[in-house]
């Protein structure tokens, strides 16, 4: 009775001899695995996101969705006083002309100079407007001359620097000016007398102009943002009629760069500075491959 006394009291487990444990080992690597409370994760969706959120300025959004009755509104607002100020007037039993130097005339003379004032000020609003600035189709036929002599590698630059200006910016012209001759033009060119062809660019007469010297002389970059504003336009005949800006990029002290876009002010300030760094890049490249003897201009090219 003892030993069955024994056997189901709790310190019997110790006299219980255990099992050595067996490792198995897998092909396979474990990982530990966790469990995700459903409902946790669907209140963690429902919360959203609590970090702070951007404020709307409704009257803004009303005004730029309703432009031309934001414009009108002051005629409305100054038409309506003007005929309060009237219908006061008549209603109040006040001679017009009798009892002129009142109070009552006074302010009813004050009334009637801001009802003007704002039928004035909403006919302006109404015939000023901001020009909408787009893009154009240049008026030129389609382009691509690289300077025969130059080597394979220089070539390459060239057209990976019209690749990367065309794709990223709104340029649609580019001549380079380099030892005293122009060595590319690529985009849409000003159409010559011979139908059909573009102009072809008189690096002669580009250097010997206002607009060659005075980037050479400050070897800084120099942007036309409304082209048709600037009488330099006449140095560039090359260039599409309606070419709407124009980038001038020096390369070192031995050429330049003529970049031509088709929108106004299209070049922002981070393409200028971008545009002067890979002109640095060419520059260097045709530094290495190119030289005033080993040039062949266009015009004996052809």
């Amino acid at each position: 009775m003892e030993a069955g006394i024994l056997h189901h009291s709790p310190f019997s487990t110790w006299c219980i001899p255990k099992r050595p444990l067996r490792h198995f080992r897998s092909s396979s690597p474990t990982f530990p695995r966790f469990i995700i409370n459903s409902s946790i994760t669907n209140s963690s969706q429902s919360e959203g996101y609590k970090g702070p959120k951007p404020t709307r300025n409704f009257v803004a959004d009303w005004v730029s969705n309703n432009d031309n009755v934001a414009r009108s509104l002051p005629i409305y607002i100054g038409g309506f006083s003007l005929l309060a100020v009237l219908l006061n007037r008549a209603v109040s039993g006040i001679a017009p002309v009798a009892d002129a130097g009142s109070s009552q005339s006074r302010a009813d003379l004050l009334a009637l100079g801001l009802a003007v004032t704002n039928i004035l000020a909403g006919l302006v609003w109404l015939s000023i407007r901001p020009k909408s600035i787009s893009k154009v189709d240049p008026e030129g036929v389609e382009c691509r001359w690289i300077s025969p002599n130059l080597p394979d590698f220089a070539v390459s630059e060239l057209e990976w620097f019209w690749q990367s200006l065309s794709a990223v910016t709104c340029c649609r012209s580019l001549v380079i000016i380099f030892e005293d001759s122009c060595i590319c033009q690529i985009g849409v060119g000003a159409e010559s007398s011979i139908g059909g062809e573009a102009e072809i660019v008189d690096a002669a007469k580009l250097i010997k102009g206002t607009l060659y010297r005075g980037i050479m002389k400050s070897g800084a970059q120099s942007y036309l943002a409304n082209l048709s504003l600037y009488p330099g336009k006449s140095e560039l005949p090359f260039l599409p009629p309606n070419t709407q800006a124009v980038i001038l990029q020096p390369l070192g002290d031995k050429g330049i760069a003529v970049i031509g876009g088709d929108t106004i002010r299209g070049f922002s300030t981070a393409d200028q500075a971008w545009i002067s760094l890979i002109g640095d890049k060419l520059d260097a490249t045709l530094t290495k491959s190119v030289t005033s003897n080993t040039l062949l201009t266009r015009d004996t090219g052809r």
